[in-house]
């Protein structure tokens, strides 16, 4: 095969978690079940903050769209999984790998951004609860959300287009579940330093910068609930940051832990992966309801709806 031209490429291995065939029926059933409840609760958080006019807030159009960006984010990883273990294929067109590259890149990186958002968004409540309205306005909102898709999509095109140029060795072989990204450049025989600049440079900004920026805001947030004199004031007030805590500290502790060792594969590193892009976003939707009055009323109220009979 020659190397100089990669499209002679045709497809890639995706070896997932285990060869053996006795666990693909209990893999299959295990990734299905997570993949079905993260859609219909995500789902469900959005259907309950669009239905319920009281949850037309920043905090709640930004939690809608982190649903949103869940579902999506699972999307582009779980379903070619279960086809591959249902089809004992572990195959992925070279096509079909660099989509997923590029979906998976874009849901990635709004996850850090909507996150990033969130903090923002309880640092401005409950430090600046006067200017609370003026600040974050409907139409910062949407700017910021409208940055962070053009940020993402102009990142993930840009990688996706960078590995477009690269011709691969004979061995195709992905020790992962789905197409990553810092796998697939070890597989490349031509020059990949370009690659990895990219790489390196803009992991390190959607990674780091926005957790510096929630790591700020909650030193602030903090800061502001230690000065409340009322031990029932400081209780409100950490209750609505705990359901965001939780979810960055899952999403950002397994996340940065499987890109800072992507060089090295590994079942601690898959089962991070893992953590990250199927646990978090189905846990989400219970995070952010089980504690949270206004979005329990919507979803009872929804729920409630759906299961009166039609006449």
């Amino acid at each position: 095969m020659e190397t100089g031209n990669q499209t002679r490429v045709s497809y890639f291995i995706l070896l997932g978690f285990s060869q053996d065939s006795e666990h693909q029926p209990i893999l299959f059933c295990l990734f299905l079940s997570m993949y079905l409840i993260t859609v219909l609760g995500n789902l469900l958080i959005i259907l309950a903050i669009t239905s319920d006019s009281h949850l037309h807030t920043p905090m709640y159009f930004f939690l809608s769209n982190l649903s949103l960006a869940d579902i999506c984010f699972t999307s582009t990883t779980i379903p070619k999984m279960l086809v591959n273990i249902q089809t004992q294929n572990k195959a992925i067109t070279y096509a079909g790998c660099i989509t997923q590259m590029c979906f998976f890149m874009v849901f990635g990186g709004m996850d850090t951004f909507l996150l990033t958002m969130m903090a923002y968004d309880r640092f401005v409540a409950i430090c600046h609860p006067l200017h609370y309205a003026l600040i974050m306005n409907p139409h910062l909102c949407g700017l910021l959300v409208l940055m962070s898709w053009f940020i993402s999509v102009t990142y993930s095109l840009t990688q996706s287009l960078l590995t477009l140029r690269l011709s691969f060795c004979t061995n195709w072989e992905i020790s992962h579940f789905y197409c990553e990204l810092a796998q697939a450049l070890t597989l490349a025989c031509s020059d990949t330093l370009i690659n990895y600049i990219v790489f390196y440079m803009v992991t390190g900004f959607l990674g780091i910068v926005p957790f510096s920026g929630i790591l700020f805001s909650y030193i602030r947030i903090v800061s502001s609930i230690l000065r409340i004199p009322s031990a029932d004031g400081k209780y409100k007030a950490f209750s609505t940051c705990g359901s965001h805590l939780s979810t960055v500290s899952l999403f950002y502790g397994t996340g940065l832990g499987v890109y800072l060792s992507s060089d090295a594969p590994s079942w601690r590193g898959m089962i991070a992966s893992v953590m990250y892009t199927v646990v978090t976003p189905m846990l989400n939707p219970f995070i952010y309801s089980l504690r949270n009055r206004d979005i329990k009323r919507a979803l009872r109220k929804v729920l409630g709806e759906c299961s009166v009979p039609l006449k």
